[in-house]
């Protein structure tokens, strides 16, 4: 266990209040040197604060913003020098004052039923957490009162999120309790909750013990024994150690877009610029769950292997945007980047602009004209709900006869989904014209609230998809005057693929990414320390007889290494194990059923059957995803998945992506299903065939295991330059 600082000094505004007298009793017995320092001398310039390792002050009642701002100057004089602070309870408030983060807890009080912290699994390693078991350790009574500040609703603008709240009715992770921030040579940390001494209930015992170890450590890791964070947790170090950290879950995929570690949702502002395709995504660094929403960012030169880059959009403390940088596009605009994108704010959602600043696209001036839509059309009514004034958001941006089409999601009250169109001469996108929708649907079929909405020009006919919460609709017609006449509509994904985005390149063709959701319980991706990915780059276009057609990217056949089969099995009522094992793998085939009623295959596979998943083609015209024992783990879904695959008495061309927890199939190039998988065991690993009540034909069976899109995992970044810090992002 660490060492606890050799001295102490103890901040207090006035006399000690119980609650703090009895904090120096705890220190008093625990053998921590420690002092009584008066915030007023300090800003009287004591000079005594060389004299301490670390500063505690401990408050239960409200911090006092007069004394923290005149103490601020020779505090962070202090921290620069290589001194640690810790602030508990109350007076985390006073971490504006203090200068420590221009945004501060959005959330202070007395409460009851807080039993103690629930760890980050990506700093669960950490020295402040050294001798606690498990990520759910109390140290609290849950009888007890308990004073509390946190960051409930928002993220610090610096700071990082260690550890969240554990609460009698359940696990609380948008409720933080511990965070840390670097301040030149030192170091900050925040505990905002579960650390009284004074209450009217005993702490249990083991609650005690844990409390107790927690502030120990804390104040050995200030005092100077170690960083409490290794990087600024929005640069490049911060990231990549994270991605390694995470490097040997089997869940994790290996040639995915994944994030480096916390929670990733819809693809955003994607663009190849300067031969360099940018995927930046929605990117929450609080932890593995949606929150306050910033965007993350990765770059390739092949859309085969990737680097991450600093987060890009960070909430302004005073912005539109202060509650979340939500989904977006990006658009070049006479040779200049930029993005629009949802900003946040109470319950007012906006169109924003941001402006890159260099070529690497890693920083971003955000418009002073924010947002650049002032409201919401009137016209029609747009639809509500419990968080949103008026449900607007997404951002599609397009050039058309000299002109910027502007597409934004939405649903109209008491009717279904729309896209809204906007228009625009100019080209610094600040003084938009409102066109109205180019197409509404019914609510029972197409959903009652468009996101995402992006509409694709793919030559003879115009593409538009929509997600609506449950699923991605496309409608396939001829656009004209701001309205789209539907010709076809249909899916253009049947599993957990969500809220897909394109980019042109510089061959004309659309690339397709999408968010591939979770599909396991939120205690399960709070283990894991990351949530979502990426579904691989798709070609989208329009075959011969002018139906929509999807393909991976050419590009991904670089990712392949091994050739692990090569033939053509015939099956009559048996199952065939292939030879080869592995969780990243590509296979294609095309499948004939002859007169078997039923065939498929089989993966992620344990040697005795008790995990697998298969792949089932019925004659039914399905193609069915059967995980009902893809897993042990009950915190992960087994439904069935399935998909039409037509016509049957003709082969079934298949492309199959199997990557740790991830699968999307791609059939007959039209028909897509993704959907995720979460197998326990480490021998679940196995590939097989099968054919029930006949024989079926496996022609051109071909499988190849998969390299890495991420080469660097497990070696140190060699771009060790931080993240922008400052109002722009």
């Amino acid at each position: 266990m660490s060492e606890p600082a050799e001295t102490v000094g103890f901040l207090v505004a006035g006399e000690p209040s119980p609650e703090q007298r009895a904090a120096l009793e705890w220190c008093a017995a625990a053998g921590i040197d420690v002092e009584t320092i008066s915030l007023a001398a300090v800003a009287g310039g004591d000079g005594r604060l060389a004299a301490y390792d670390v500063l505690w002050w401990h408050r239960a009642k409200p911090a006092d913003d007069a004394v923290a701002e005149d103490a601020s100057v020779p505090i962070e004089a202090f921290l620069t020098d290589g001194g640690g602070l810790l602030l508990s309870l109350r007076a985390l408030e006073a971490v504006p004052a203090l200068g420590i983060d221009s945004v501060g807890p959005d959330a202070a009080g007395t409460e009851e039923g807080t039993t103690g912290l629930l760890v980050k699994s990506l700093r669960a390693d950490r020295p402040v957490f050294e001798g606690l078991e498990g990520l759910r350790v109390p140290t609290a009574s849950p009888e007890a009162e308990q004073p509390f500040a946190r960051y409930q609703g928002i993220l610090p603008h610096r700071g990082a999120v260690l550890a969240s709240t554990l609460r009698t009715d359940g696990e609380r992770p948008h409720e933080t309790a511990l965070l840390g921030w670097r301040i030149g040579d030192g170091d900050v940390a925040g505990l905002g909750t579960g650390v009284r001494f004074d209450g009217p209930v005993p702490v249990p015992e083991a609650a005690a013990r844990n409390r107790d170890r927690l502030l120990r450590n804390l104040l050995a890791v200030l005092g100077g024994g170690d960083r409490l964070l290794e990087h600024d947790p929005k640069g490049t170090p911060a990231l990549s150690a994270d991605r390694k950290r995470l490097a040997d879950d089997h869940h994790r995929p290996r040639y995915h877009v994944s994030p480096p570690g916390n929670w990733l949702n819809d693809p955003n502002g994607l663009i190849k610029w300067n031969g360099t395709y940018h995927a930046f995504y929605q990117y929450n660094p609080g932890g593995p769950h949606h929150g306050t929403i910033h965007w993350g960012h990765a770059v390739s030169e092949d859309l085969v292997t990737w680097e991450d880059r600093p987060v890009a959009l960070t909430p302004s403390p005073d912005g539109p945007d202060r509650d979340g940088c939500w989904s977006g596009c990006a658009v070049d605009v006479d040779g200049t980047p930029q993005i629009l994108y949802t900003g946040g704010r109470d319950d007012v959602q906006l169109p924003c602009l941001a402006t890159a600043t260099d070529d690497e696209l890693t920083g971003w001036e955000k418009s002073p004209e924010n947002p650049v839509i002032k409201s919401v059309p009137v016209e029609p009514r747009l639809r509500s709900s419990d968080h949103w004034r008026a449900e607007f958001r997404d951002h599609n941006v397009w050039l058309e006869g000299g002109v910027w089409h502007h597409l934004i999601g939405s649903g109209i009250e008491d009717g279904g989904g729309t896209a809204l169109l906007y228009t625009s001469e100019d080209d610094d996108f600040t003084d938009w014209t409102y066109e109205g929708p180019i197409l509404s649907g019914e609510a029972e079929t197409d959903g009652v609230i468009w996101e995402c909405p992006e509409l694709l020009d793919l030559g003879e006919k115009r593409l538009l998809h929509v997600s609506n919460y449950e699923e991605v609709r496309y409608y396939l017609g001829e656009y004209a005057d701001g309205s789209l006449e539907v010709e076809r509509t249909g899916l253009l994904d049947h599993g957990a693929f969500y809220a897909p985005q394109s980019l042109r390149d510089d061959g004309g063709r659309w690339l397709t990414w999408g968010w591939i959701k979770p599909d396991r319980s939120p205690e399960a991706q709070w283990d894991a320390g990351w949530s979502g990915t990426l579904s691989l780059p798709r070609e989208i276009d329009l075959d011969e007889a002018g139906r929509l057609r999807q393909r991976p990217a050419a590009e991904l056949t670089a990712l392949r290494e091994e050739r692990g089969y090569d033939g053509s099995p015939a099956l009559t009522d048996e199952r065939h194990d292939l030879p080869l094992d592995s969780r990243s793998f590509e296979l294609r085939a095309e499948i004939r059923l002859d007169d078997a009623d039923e065939c498929g295959l089989v993966v992620r596979g344990s040697p005795d059957g008790e995990e697998e998943t298969l792949l089932r083609y019925t004659r039914e015209s399905d193609l069915v995803v059967d995980r009902s024992a893809s897993t042990t783990d009950h915190r992960a879904s087994s439904e069935p998945i399935s998909m039409p695959v037509t016509p049957v008495d003709e082969s079934l061309s298949l492309r199959l992506f199997v990557d740790g927890s991830v699968l999307e199939v791609f059939a007959n190039e039209r028909h897509c299903l993704t959907t995720r998988i979460f197998p326990t065991r480490p021998d679940s690993d196995g590939i097989a065939l099968y054919a029930v009540d006949g024989r079926a034909v496996f022609e051109d069976l071909e499988v190849w295991t998969m390299g890495s899109a991420w080469p660097d995992v497990g070696a140190e970044s060699e771009r060790e330059s931080e993240r922008p810090v400052g109002p722009e992002n």
